[in-house]
């Protein structure tokens, strides 16, 4: 195997974040995290103190979403909920930037916005992501094509004292032709653009269609420390499986790695 268990199930930040999740999916999935050993569960600010409950002494850190899934909160509701958040026992905080104010070319807005977030979390030991959704940005804004658009952002937000760039909410759902609605999440072509648009003292997380091992092993490939996902117990069952058949000696085919492929 190329990595081993333990660097990949500590990639998993295990997505909680349904807007129909009950408090027995909750425990569920709190416990599904514990077992795994992944890096964190990612949860509504709600959830937090329950959490922390559930994972003391597991390994496993508690992440809350700030602002989500739009960023359209103000300022000061971002920095209180950050702050509400970190006291219950978050350790690490996934804001959304204003998405609106950043196509607008309001940059100062948005780097106050993330730069208030950071520096509550930090006061608090705590790390920051900030997510950009990049499925509303592909065509740029701004004057800024859409590349341009993101690397602005990566420098942007490594200057308001983010800990990590992250490709997407999982709920960036875009209009399709026939009127239903999807996304691509977290592509290849981004994370090897955010990854190439921060130094090495900003991390980057993948969140939003990846699905299975490969695709996980995909997203370290190209330099993501996170990754987001609900497919937790699939991909690492996986990992044990080909782990398993190569210390018998039997050839395991993997599938394609599926990454922005939608769904979450």
């Amino acid at each position: 195997m190329k990595y081993s268990y333990e660097e990949l199930a500590k990639m998993i930040d295990h997505s909680l974040l349904h807007p129909t999740m009950t408090d027995q999916e909750l425990e569920d999935g709190c416990t599904l995290a514990a077992r795994y050993g992944v890096a964190s569960v990612c949860i509504k600010p709600y959830a937090v103190k329950r959490a922390a409950e559930l994972l003391k002494g597991s390994g496993v850190f508690v992440g809350a979403v700030i602002g989500f899934p739009h960023g359209n909160s103000t300022t000061e509701s971002k920095r209180y909920e950050t702050e509400l958040a970190c006291r219950d026992g978050a350790v690490e905080i996934d804001m959304v930037i204003n998405i609106g104010k950043a196509l607008s070319g309001d940059w100062n807005y948005v780097e106050q916005d993330v730069r208030a977030v950071c520096d509550e979390a930090h006061k608090h030991g705590a790390k920051v992501k900030v997510i950009f959704e990049n499925d509303y940005l592909a065509d740029g804004g701004a004057g800024l094509s859409g590349d341009d658009f993101k690397k602005k952002l990566c420098e942007l937000c490594e200057r308001a004292g983010a800990d990590w760039v992250k490709t997407s909410s999982g709920y960036g759902f875009i209009k399709q032709p026939g009127g239903g609605y999807n996304y691509k999440g977290a592509t290849e072509h981004d994370l090897a653009l955010m990854r190439a648009s921060v130094s090495a003292k900003v991390q980057v997380k993948a969140a939003g269609g990846v699905r299975d091992l490969d695709g996980l092993s995909k997203v370290r490939d190209l330099g993501a420390s996170r990754c987001g996902a609900t497919a937790t117990a699939a991909m690492l069952d996986e990992y044990r499986r080909r782990e398993a058949a190569e210390e018998s000696g039997n050839s395991v085919e993997g599938s394609s790695a599926s990454i922005g492929s939608g769904g979450y």
